[in-house]
């Protein structure tokens, strides 16, 4: 069998693995952005040991492996006799991982706008949620939008390690089709492949809306 021919039969595989890998990838990031915005809501307004926790939260999920994190959150139910859904398990910890490190993207972007601002939008009555919302928010997206993306990859291309969870993720179908073919190098190009494809239409993705940004200032 020529090398068209197996990389054709790869395919639909690889098809269903990327699609996992997209799925469980979107979810992670959504319930990430969603997390890092309550961090920093909570570091404005928790009392200081309050501010404490969320330090160490992120410390944690930042200076740790991706890889140990999901196998706690997997094994620790069971010292309780519980069993916990993979897929739940898998984007659970994505999702806080990526949390921990866009909190971070995202602080940096709500410190560099000017505080007077802020007191502008109080004095015209805006409550504390309409100006992080309308005032806050857009701003931040724009200015973080390029450390936001960065990361999305990073949580694409980490999510590899799902597959000891027996998740049929990109990584898990290029170990299966390598048991059955024997053919690791092949295999493993077309599992990269298939993740740089999924990258590079994120990149694209995100710099095909920056233009749009950049072009509608000037409009």
């Amino acid at each position: 069998m020529t090398l068209a021919a197996r990389l054709s039969d790869y395919a639909p595989a690889i098809a269903s693995g990327l699609l996992t890998t997209a799925a469980l990838s979107a979810v992670a990031i959504a319930v990430g952005f969603v997390t890092a915005v309550g961090l920093y809501i909570a570091r404005m307004r928790w009392p200081r040991g309050g501010v404490g926790l969320v330090r160490m939260y992120v410390s944690f999920f930042r200076g740790t492996p991706l890889l140990v994190q999901l196998l706690m959150l997997f094994y620790m139910p069971t010292a309780f006799g519980l069993d916990l859904n993979p897929w739940l398990v898998a984007m659970t910890v994505l999702g806080m991982n990526s949390a921990a490190f866009q909190s971070e993207i995202l602080r940096s972007g709500f410190a560099s706008i000017p505080v007077a601002q802020i007191e502008a939008a109080r004095v015209f009555g805006l409550n504390q949620r309409q100006i992080l919302w309308h005032i806050q928010m857009p701003q931040v997206l724009r200015l973080t939008l390029p450390s936001l993306v960065s990361e999305s990859i990073d949580i694409i291309k980490g999510s590899a390690v799902i597959s000891v969870l027996a998740i049929a993720d990109l990584m898990r179908v290029g170990k299966q089709l390598v048991a059955v073919t024997y053919r690791p190098l092949e295999v493993y190009l077309s599992i990269a492949a298939a993740y740089l494809l999924l990258t590079t239409l994120v990149a694209w993705s995100a710099a095909a809306l920056m233009r749009r940004q950049h072009a509608g200032k000037h409009v």
